[in-house]
């Protein structure tokens, strides 16, 4: 069985469509939803570096505290970056999925492919319709 872990909010339409294209694929994941239960710091700061991203990178600015906490300022630290999205857990994009192969803020949802072990099982459409997935399973041209 594949393991793999997706840090989720299911508010958010983009984690919910990354959601059900790990699970066309056969799989269930381990589904840790962040703002109640939060990735420690070292975890938080080692899923980055695997994601080949920066800290900036995985900052959400929509409905947080960005501005308030005056996180645009680019003389910012990582590791002061670091300490807000743990004091502020709302401010980690979603979703951040972990495979065995790799670590990707799945943004665009259907990122997620990319790091998909196993085949998708079937067709999918994204919740607002787009087809991004045939009935043979195989990803369909953007």
């Amino acid at each position: 069985m594949t393991d793999i872990v997706i840090y989720h909010n299911p508010a958010c339409a983009t984690s919910r469509n990354a959601l059900a294209l790990i699970r066309n694929s056969g799989v269930e994941p381990h589904v840790i939803e962040y703002l109640k239960t939060p990735p420690a710091r070292a975890l938080l700061a080692r899923m980055i570096e695997r994601a080949g991203i920066a800290p900036r990178d995985l900052l959400r600015e929509k409905g947080t505290p960005y501005a308030e906490l005056g996180l645009a300022d680019a003389s910012l630290s990582d590791d002061a970056l670091l300490d807000a999205m743990i004091a502020h857990p709302i401010l980690i994009n979603r979703p951040l999925v972990v495979t065995p192969l790799g670590v990707r803020l799945c943004r665009p949802s259907e990122t997620v492919l990319d790091i998909l072990p196993d085949l998708q099982r079937g067709a999918f459409a994204k919740e607002d319709g787009e087809q991004i997935i045939d009935a043979t399973g195989s990803r369909l041209p953007a």
